[in-house]
């Protein structure tokens, strides 16, 4: 499998992109969360390919190679939805199929929401739709507490000089225990270049900072396919089920032992999921 990489103007940023697949297959765009990069999607691109799509898988702002802009403003949701849009404006997508894990997700759903005519199908990983999310964030107790680290993110400067202690300890033990030690150098080679972890950190800030962006929903019209991986130490599990209701046409599949690493977790099993969802649009 050959991926190229570019960087593609979008929205008055460049987005490094992975690009894989046969430019005219169907276009599918992978979102990564934090503290991820395109590369977390690397399980999943492989099928996609050998299924004839074509896939992209951008960086998103903030992250790894991709472009950094200071200030917290520049991460609000809509912001991050126009990142995507862009992208697939430059490349000259109308319709796209979209996946997302953690933060993608969350860009994914609120791409759903607002341009619904432009998304085929959506595949949401370990996320739930964005009025459950807040709702949980404000009454439930459980939520609040495997939350705790995104309120810590919230203060300026020390969530960045902390994480990096240790050789990124505080990071590394929140990825996947399966990961080698040149996987982690991979990670930690994204997360020491400049600007990255306050960007990083700034979708964080923002998504806290705009409550009133995450109030008011309309049910989600576009197909969704929901994988959630239930020892998810960081989002209740009844989110899911939430997260369905609120899809006019949604499946949720779960599976027992994965956790929030759920693309890796069950890497086989959630690309030919991903496959067969895509390929059944027509």
């Amino acid at each position: 499998m050959s991926i190229k990489f570019r960087k593609i103007a979008t929205n008055g940023i460049h987005l490094h992109t992975a690009l894989a697949g046969p430019e005219g297959g169907e276009p599918v765009f992978l979102l990564h969360g934090f503290p991820d990069a395109w590369f977390g999607w690397e399980a999943q691109i492989g099928p996609l390919v050998e299924a004839g799509f074509r896939v992209i898988v951008p960086d998103q702002r903030g992250y790894n190679l991709s472009d950094k802009p200071v200030g917290v403003i520049n991460y609000q949701m809509d912001t991050l939805v126009k990142d995507i849009l862009g992208l697939a404006d430059t490349l000259g997508y109308d319709r796209f199929h979209i996946a997302g894990h953690d933060f993608g997700a969350m860009v994914c759903w609120n791409l759903a929401i607002c341009c619904p005519g432009r998304i085929k199908r959506m595949v949401i990983a370990n996320v739930p739709h964005p009025q459950v999310m807040s709702r949980y964030l404000r009454t439930h107790i459980k939520q609040m507490l495997k939350s705790w680290y995104a309120i810590f993110f919230q203060i300026p400067g020390l969530p960045e000089w902390t994480v990096k202690l240790n050789n990124w300890r505080f990071l590394i033990s929140a990825m996947p225990d399966n990961l080698s030690e040149e996987e982690r150098d991979r990670y930690r080679a994204a997360w020491n270049l400049p600007g990255a972890m306050t960007g990083m950190m700034s979708w964080y800030r923002a998504f806290f900072r705009s409550p009133k962006k995450t109030k008011n929903f309309s049910k989600i019209q576009v197909p969704t396919l929901i994988l959630w991986g239930k020892q998810d130490p960081h989002l209740c599990y009844e989110m899911a089920a939430l997260s369905l209701k609120l899809c006019d046409n949604g499946q949720l599949i779960t599976f027992e032992d994965a956790t929030h690493w759920v693309l890796r977790d069950e890497s086989e099993a959630v690309s030919q999921h991903m496959v067969e969802f895509y390929v059944a649009s027509g």
